[in-house]
């Protein structure tokens, strides 16, 4: 079983650090390579580029619970939200977009 997760690529959990600006400051946000690229996927569904996405999420964060004591953490459980959002509709949902 472990076999499955020992054998992906290194780079799916290489990091990377992208530079952004949320709320109109300048910052940088690392993760692993395969949040960036399940961020890109959400961006890219909802029409807006990454940084714009990962901006609204924080001002929507923001004003519903205030500031988040890790951004990072919140974006990795977004990513696992739509995953978990996308394998439970139906396929013919899913293949319709």
């Amino acid at each position: 079983m472990c076999q499955v997760f020992a054998a992906q690529d290194p780079q799916c959990y290489a990091a990377t650090t992208r530079r952004l600006r949320l709320n109109g400051q300048s910052t940088s946000i690392r993760l692993e390579n395969a949040f960036w690229e399940i961020l890109d996927q959400i961006s890219a569904k909802d029409g807006v580029t990454t940084p714009a996405f990962i901006s609204t999420l924080h001002s929507e964060v923001l004003e519903l619970r205030g500031e988040p004591s890790n951004f990072t953490s919140l974006l990795r459980c977004a990513c696992l939200a739509f995953i978990e959002a996308s394998s439970e509709r139906p396929a013919e949902m899913i293949a319709a977009e």
